[in-house]
């Protein structure tokens, strides 16, 4: 053998040797601390989730933008029993449809689709803006978009309830204060009297 051939022989041979350590640990340079991300969903169960499509009018264009592909849900608070249809994008988890269930919205079927569904939303709290919306949703199939107008429907009739009632505390509110009021204006002239007969 050469002299060439030993040195080969001889570091092909130390390489075999060398054995790698699977206890290999580095330390961060850097610690990052647990951050707890809220959803805001936390206070609310869900009563519906499915996976659409939605879209928006665009009244400049005259046509209907995609605002994205995700689950639609319907949220029902625990304490209030308000409910709100909530939809995320898929990966990014940015909202898409943020708004509560209004006896004023109405499920019209989209012309030429049995599985889709259009509504006018009058506030509609996307990307920190409140916005008046005309709103489509898309499902995969009809019976989807029949299950979601089913749970649409119950929503709008729950939610329906707390309106009534919240107007009936108004009211009752007001015509507390204006009886008050009135007391309070009886006693001043009740009291101006005794003044003037003294």
């Amino acid at each position: 053998m050469s002299e060439i051939e030993n040195q080969n022989a001889a570091a092909t041979g130390n390489q075999e040797e060398i054995v790698e350590s699977p206890d290999i640990h580095f330390e961060p340079i850097v610690k990052l601390e647990d951050v707890v991300v809220k959803t805001h969903e936390e206070d609310e169960e869900p009563i519906f989730k499915m996976r659409s499509k939605l879209f928006r009018f665009d009244s400049e264009g005259r046509e209907w933008k995609e605002r994205g592909t995700g689950d639609v849900k319907l949220l029902k608070h625990k304490e209030t029993g308000k409910i709100r249809l909530l939809m995320r994008r898929d990966k990014t988890l940015k909202v898409c449809a943020n708004h509560y269930i209004t006896d004023d919205m109405v499920l019209s079927p989209n012309v030429g689709s049995d599985r889709s569904w259009v509504w006018n939303v009058a506030a509609d709290f996307v990307d920190d803006e409140v916005e008046r919306q005309l709103l489509a949703i898309r499902f995969g199939n009809s019976e989807n978009a029949n299950k979601f107008k089913e749970a649409f429907e119950t929503a709008r009739e729950s939610n329906k309830k707390f309106a009534s009632a919240e107007a009936k505390e108004e009211s009752d509110a007001e015509e507390s204060d204006a009886e008050e009021s009135d007391s309070e204006e009886e006693a001043e002239e009740e009291a101006k009297a005794e003044e003037n007969k003294d």
